[in-house]
């Protein structure tokens, strides 16, 4: 028997769905263009000033370049998360209408997102140089990733969704310096993420409570497979951005920069996408109150290479704990 729908928790979320719903065109980017002059991704995600040779122009290059890339990932993994949601809600159709309308508004929502995601790549696009490469295509990933079983794929859905507002709150709102258009997208990008986590764990810990102790065994493989499959995303997006960076620059030519550059965007992108996520309390919180003691450290033991990705001054630190 899996966990009784929590009716009033949906209700609320639609409630909220409702109250700071926007549209693309109209509330966010409002003929407006990305300032050039100014930041896109702040340090404390880019990790720039990591990077002690790069001058003031060529670091804030970097977080334009690393800022697309930002975009383009949330894009990707919003194409899977809106598959996702759609079939969990059809588990309810017939059933708690509450929770229904909540999840059939929040792949609305998804849907919209990957929109305003495309929408802000070809204006990128047009704006910045040729030679800009995403390395992965977004139904192959979804493919990939629906392929695991509903627990790890709800599990690494609330990991992304929280580390968005954990993003957003710690690096990018207090960051006067950005390109207003830039920073606004992930305003309103958080307004909804915000609703969408809820609904993550409501969902998590009711397909949790259908699972046996092998099948949560492996879907804490799954689990980790996926954080994997992450990683390669990752790794060939940061040589693509790296090689694209240089290109900007004028440093192609110059081997052992462009390997600190690429080493340092790996480390930022292992920060932005897995690390920061998992550290995150909350996420934590859920997914270590769903594990046994031998579950727990396997994802601990699987993560641990990873753990050197962390800003050398965090800003908001978070110790990992089971």
């Amino acid at each position: 028997m899996s966990t009784p729908v929590n009716t009033a928790r949906y209700a609320k979320v639609i409630d909220v769905s409702k109250r700071v719903r926007w549209e693309i065109e109209r509330d966010l980017i409002r003929g407006r263009r990305f300032d050039y002059s100014k930041t896109f991704l702040p340090s404390g995600l880019s990790l720039v000033n990591e990077l002690g040779f790069l001058s003031a122009a060529d670091k804030r290059l970097l977080s334009q370049v690393q800022g697309r890339t930002y975009a383009y990932i949330f894009g990707l993994v919003e194409r899977f998360i809106a598959a996702k949601v759609s079939d969990m809600g059809r588990e309810h159709a017939l059933g708690d209408q509450v929770a229904f309308e909540a999840l059939v508004r929040m792949t609305e929502e998804e849907l919209k997102h990957q929109e305003m995601f495309r929408r802000l790549e070809a204006m990128m696009a047009a704006d910045m140089p040729a030679g800009y490469v995403q390395t992965a295509e977004p139904n192959a990933v979804a493919q990939a990733v629906l392929g695991a079983s509903t627990w790890a794929v709800l599990a690494l859905t609330l990991d992304i969704e929280l580390f968005t507002q954990a993003h957003y709150r710690a690096s990018i709102e207090p960051d006067g310096n950005l390109s207003e258009l830039w920073k606004d997208v992930f305003l309103f990008h958080w307004k909804e993420e915000s609703q969408h986590a809820v609904l993550d764990e409501l969902e998590l810990v009711r397909e949790d409570s259908k699972l046996d102790k092998a099948q949560r065994d492996a879907a804490v493989g799954d689990l980790i497979n996926l954080v994997v499959a992450v990683d390669g995303i990752l790794q060939a997006q940061a040589k693509a951005d790296t090689q694209y960076f240089c290109q900007l620059a004028g440093t192609a030519n110059d081997a052992g920069r462009a390997t600190q550059i690429e080493a340092g965007v790996l480390k930022a992108y292992r920060w932005q996408y897995i690390v920061s996520g998992v550290m995150e309390p909350r996420f934590q919180k859920v997914l270590f109150s769903l594990l046994d003691t031998e579950q727990a450290t396997r994802i601990q033991n699987a993560l641990a290479p990873l753990t050197y990705a962390v800003p050398q001054q965090p800003e908001v630190p978070m110790p990992m704990a089971a």
